[in-house]
């Protein structure tokens, strides 16, 4: 049987690295080797994972970041499929037996199911929240583009030829590593396949997230993935009208909720950059006098318009 080699980047998860580790030994497909860098911990977390012995690998290393750790735990790594779990999250015991079958069955370089949320809340209630569905995509890479529908990164097993040809983690990413990784597997003509049925349990807790503790940063992140991306898909003769419009679909939903808080520059370089992508561009999910403005006056004028009756109305 064929060995499954499981990364865990840890940062400061002594809450919950223990958790994490022990799903991955408890799985019932027992040809598995567990990694877990540790990427600077300055809590507990490194003791934690000393305490495992032989059973684990391990490594500490500075703080670089968890795009760091995940390629280094993919270069110390023997598996010929390849999964990722954040130090913070659990899969349940069958998840691994399951998609590896899938794997081997169907000839897909890739196979992703079903997850849910564990929410932590802060007068200690824990409770599993509804079972959020993967479901099958018709254009996988389309689906990553337009960025509508998010798939929790463990809920995915990989081959290692999949990694190897995507080129692994961006390093230069603090924001959308996770969305830029599987566009990075997509773009190499890996196939996807869904596997349904939840085996991969994804943690919130607190209320502060990547998003919410800087928009800009978060934005910034993003933009800088889909430009990388585009630059990709004109290289490969692959920047299809279809793809142009998933693009300018996920720019501006990145500005839609937040204009206001947008710097100018930006707000209008994003506004020139969704209509280069798609000249006819209709924002979906609007209200009927947006689509009046629209015909009126054009989708950037259109946008200049309420950012400024926003401003006036918030000053």
């Amino acid at each position: 049987m064929k060995i499954v080699s499981i990364i865990i980047p840890c940062f400061n998860a002594d809450r919950w690295i223990q958790e994490a580790i022990d799903s991955c030994l408890q799985q019932t497909y027992p040809h598995i080797e567990v990694i877990v860098i540790d990427d600077g911990s300055t809590d507990h977390s490194l003791d934690i994972i000393k305490r495992y012995g032989d059973r684990i690998r391990w490594e500490s290393n500075l703080n670089r970041g968890g795009c760091y750790a995940r390629n280094r735990g993919f270069a110390l790594s023997i598996g010929d499929y390849i999964q990722y779990l954040d130090a913070d999250d659990y899969i349940l015991p069958d998840k691994i037996a399951k998609q590896v079958e899938i794997l081997e069955t169907s000839g897909a370089d890739a196979v992703y199911g079903d997850w849910r949320y564990q929410k932590h809340l802060p007068n200690g209630a824990v409770f599993l929240d509804n079972i959020q569905l993967g479901g099958p995509k018709a254009n996988f890479l389309e689906s990553l583009l337009t960025d509508s529908e998010w798939i929790a990164p463990m809920a995915f097993l990989f081959t290692r030829a999949a990694v190897m040809r995507s080129g692994g983690w961006d390093e230069k990413l603090r924001t959308g590593q996770d969305r830029d990784f599987f566009i990075s597997v997509a773009l190499s003509g890996a196939k996807f396949h869904y596997q349904s049925g939840c085996e991969s349990i994804y943690r919130r807790y607190g209320n502060v997230t990547v998003s919410t503790s800087s928009k800009s940063r978060w934005r910034n992140g993003h933009f800088a993935l889909m430009q990388k991306t585009e630059i990709k898909l004109a290289q490969l003769g692959q920047l299809l009208p279809s793809y142009r419009q998933a693009l300018a679909h996920s720019y501006y939903e990145k500005i839609r909720a937040d204009r206001t808080n947008i710097d100018y520059s930006q707000y209008h370089w994003v506004l020139k950059k969704i209509i280069a992508l798609n000249p006819d561009f209709k924002p979906a999910n609007t209200k009927q006098g947006y689509s009046l403005l629209q015909k009126l006056f054009g989708f950037e004028q259109t946008e200049l318009i309420i950012r400024f009756v926003k401003e006036a109305i918030e000053s």
